[in-house]
Protein backbone atom coordinates (compact mmCIF):
# COMPACT_ATOMS: atom_id res chain seq x y z
CA UNK A 1 0.00 0.00 0.00
CA UNK A 2 1.38 3.29 -0.59
CA UNK A 3 -0.06 6.32 1.55
CA UNK A 4 -0.04 9.66 -0.75
CA UNK A 5 1.13 12.28 1.35
CA UNK A 6 -0.37 15.82 1.46
CA UNK A 7 1.47 17.99 -0.98
CA UNK A 8 3.29 20.82 1.09
CA UNK A 9 0.68 23.30 1.99
CA UNK A 10 2.56 25.96 -0.71
CA UNK A 11 -0.47 28.20 -2.20
CA UNK A 12 1.38 30.62 -3.71
CA UNK A 13 1.79 29.36 -7.15
CA UNK A 14 -1.96 28.27 -7.66
CA UNK A 15 -4.45 30.35 -10.06
CA UNK A 16 -8.05 30.24 -8.35
CA UNK A 17 -11.44 31.72 -8.74
CA UNK A 18 -14.18 32.75 -6.79
CA UNK A 19 -17.59 32.42 -9.49
CA UNK A 20 -20.59 34.26 -7.21
CA UNK A 21 -24.34 34.42 -8.74
CA UNK A 22 -25.76 37.76 -8.40
CA UNK A 23 -29.41 36.37 -7.21
CA UNK A 24 -29.57 37.13 -3.41
CA UNK A 25 -26.56 39.44 -3.38
CA UNK A 26 -26.33 40.61 0.36
CA UNK A 27 -25.63 36.60 0.96
CA UNK A 28 -23.96 35.90 -2.35
CA UNK A 29 -21.05 39.13 -1.70
CA UNK A 30 -20.52 38.05 2.10
CA UNK A 31 -19.84 34.27 0.67
CA UNK A 32 -17.30 35.66 -2.10
CA UNK A 33 -15.70 38.12 0.31
CA UNK A 34 -15.20 34.97 2.57
CA UNK A 35 -13.48 32.73 -0.23
CA UNK A 36 -11.70 35.28 -0.88
CA UNK A 37 -10.14 36.10 1.72
CA UNK A 38 -9.51 31.89 2.44
CA UNK A 39 -7.93 32.10 -0.63
CA UNK A 40 -5.42 35.82 0.30
CA UNK A 41 -5.18 34.00 3.75
CA UNK A 42 -3.12 30.33 2.01
CA UNK A 43 -1.18 32.89 0.74
CA UNK A 44 -2.39 32.93 -3.05
CA UNK A 45 -1.79 36.83 -4.44
CA UNK A 46 -4.49 38.68 -5.07
CA UNK A 47 -3.21 38.68 -8.93
CA UNK A 48 -4.00 35.00 -9.50
CA UNK A 49 -7.49 35.07 -7.69
CA UNK A 50 -10.12 35.70 -10.40
CA UNK A 51 -13.46 36.69 -9.24
CA UNK A 52 -16.42 36.28 -11.77
CA UNK A 53 -19.95 36.73 -11.08
CA UNK A 54 -23.27 35.39 -13.20
CA UNK A 55 -27.07 35.66 -12.86
CA UNK A 56 -27.87 33.08 -10.96
CA UNK A 57 -27.12 29.71 -9.19
CA UNK A 58 -28.12 27.70 -12.48
CA UNK A 59 -25.32 29.68 -14.59
CA UNK A 60 -22.17 29.17 -11.83
CA UNK A 61 -21.09 25.52 -13.57
CA UNK A 62 -20.54 27.12 -16.39
CA UNK A 63 -18.73 30.05 -15.39
CA UNK A 64 -16.14 27.47 -13.72
CA UNK A 65 -15.58 25.75 -16.92
CA UNK A 66 -14.87 29.08 -18.47
CA UNK A 67 -12.27 30.00 -15.44
CA UNK A 68 -10.93 26.78 -16.00
CA UNK A 69 -10.63 26.88 -19.62
CA UNK A 70 -9.67 30.26 -20.49
CA UNK A 71 -8.20 31.44 -17.37
CA UNK A 72 -6.04 27.76 -16.75
CA UNK A 73 -7.19 28.17 -12.99
CA UNK A 74 -6.17 25.07 -10.39
CA UNK A 75 -9.47 25.19 -8.29
CA UNK A 76 -12.88 27.06 -8.37
CA UNK A 77 -15.04 27.94 -5.58
CA UNK A 78 -18.90 28.17 -6.69
CA UNK A 79 -20.83 30.78 -4.07
CA UNK A 80 -24.54 31.26 -4.51
CA UNK A 81 -27.54 31.07 -2.69
CA UNK A 82 -30.91 29.42 -3.74
CA UNK A 83 -33.72 29.97 -1.12
CA UNK A 84 -36.70 28.69 -0.61
CA UNK A 85 -40.04 29.68 -2.22
CA UNK A 86 -43.55 29.16 -2.70
CA UNK A 87 -43.33 26.78 -5.67
CA UNK A 88 -40.70 23.51 -6.58
CA UNK A 89 -38.74 25.65 -8.61
CA UNK A 90 -36.40 25.71 -5.54
CA UNK A 91 -36.26 21.55 -5.97
CA UNK A 92 -34.87 22.10 -9.77
CA UNK A 93 -32.25 24.91 -9.09
CA UNK A 94 -30.67 23.30 -6.33
CA UNK A 95 -30.31 20.11 -8.35
CA UNK A 96 -29.28 21.67 -11.11
CA UNK A 97 -26.66 23.71 -9.80
CA UNK A 98 -25.36 20.58 -7.83
CA UNK A 99 -25.13 17.96 -10.86
CA UNK A 100 -23.89 21.00 -12.87
CA UNK A 101 -20.78 21.50 -10.94
CA UNK A 102 -19.76 18.57 -10.22
CA UNK A 103 -19.93 17.55 -13.42
CA UNK A 104 -17.55 20.28 -14.64
CA UNK A 105 -15.13 19.19 -11.91
CA UNK A 106 -15.18 15.79 -12.87
CA UNK A 107 -15.24 16.51 -16.73
CA UNK A 108 -12.27 18.92 -16.28
CA UNK A 109 -10.47 17.05 -13.62
CA UNK A 110 -10.10 20.54 -11.47
CA UNK A 111 -11.75 20.87 -7.96
CA UNK A 112 -14.88 22.97 -8.38
CA UNK A 113 -16.06 23.48 -4.59
CA UNK A 114 -20.06 23.77 -4.05
CA UNK A 115 -20.74 26.67 -1.63
CA UNK A 116 -24.07 26.98 -2.77
CA UNK A 117 -26.31 27.48 -0.01
CA UNK A 118 -29.94 26.04 -0.31
CA UNK A 119 -31.84 27.18 2.75
CA UNK A 120 -35.48 27.86 4.27
CA UNK A 121 -35.38 31.55 4.80
CA UNK A 122 -32.85 34.15 4.08
CA UNK A 123 -32.18 34.25 8.07
CA UNK A 124 -30.97 31.15 7.55
CA UNK A 125 -28.83 32.11 4.48
CA UNK A 126 -27.28 35.02 6.25
CA UNK A 127 -26.22 32.85 9.25
CA UNK A 128 -23.90 30.93 6.48
CA UNK A 129 -22.70 33.50 5.11
CA UNK A 130 -20.64 34.90 7.58
CA UNK A 131 -22.97 34.90 10.62
CA UNK A 132 -23.32 32.54 13.04
CA UNK A 133 -23.13 29.24 11.05
CA UNK A 134 -19.52 30.87 9.78
CA UNK A 135 -18.91 31.69 6.12
CA UNK A 136 -19.50 28.66 3.41
CA UNK A 137 -17.43 30.48 1.01
CA UNK A 138 -14.65 30.29 3.10
CA UNK A 139 -15.14 26.69 3.28
CA UNK A 140 -15.84 25.96 -0.42
CA UNK A 141 -12.06 28.08 -1.11
CA UNK A 142 -10.41 25.88 1.33
CA UNK A 143 -12.06 22.65 0.34
CA UNK A 144 -11.06 24.06 -3.30
CA UNK A 145 -7.69 23.86 -2.07
CA UNK A 146 -7.06 20.88 -0.41
CA UNK A 147 -8.62 19.37 -3.64
CA UNK A 148 -6.27 21.24 -5.67
CA UNK A 149 -3.10 19.87 -3.20
CA UNK A 150 -4.31 16.16 -3.31
CA UNK A 151 -4.05 16.54 -7.27
CA UNK A 152 -0.59 17.82 -7.18
CA UNK A 153 0.45 14.96 -4.80
CA UNK A 154 -1.28 11.89 -6.83
CA UNK A 155 0.41 13.80 -10.03
CA UNK A 156 3.17 13.48 -8.23
CA UNK A 157 3.04 10.20 -7.40
CA UNK A 158 1.68 8.97 -10.47
CA UNK A 159 2.92 7.34 -13.72
CA UNK A 160 6.10 8.46 -15.83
Amino acid sequence: MVRIPPAPPTHADLRVAVVRSRFNEEVTARLASGAVAAFRAAGIPAAQIFELEVAGAIELAFAADLAIRDLGVDAVACVGAVIRGDTDHYEHVCRIAGDAIARVALDRQVPVAFGVLTCDDEAQALARAGGAAGNKGTDAARTALELALLARATRAHGRS
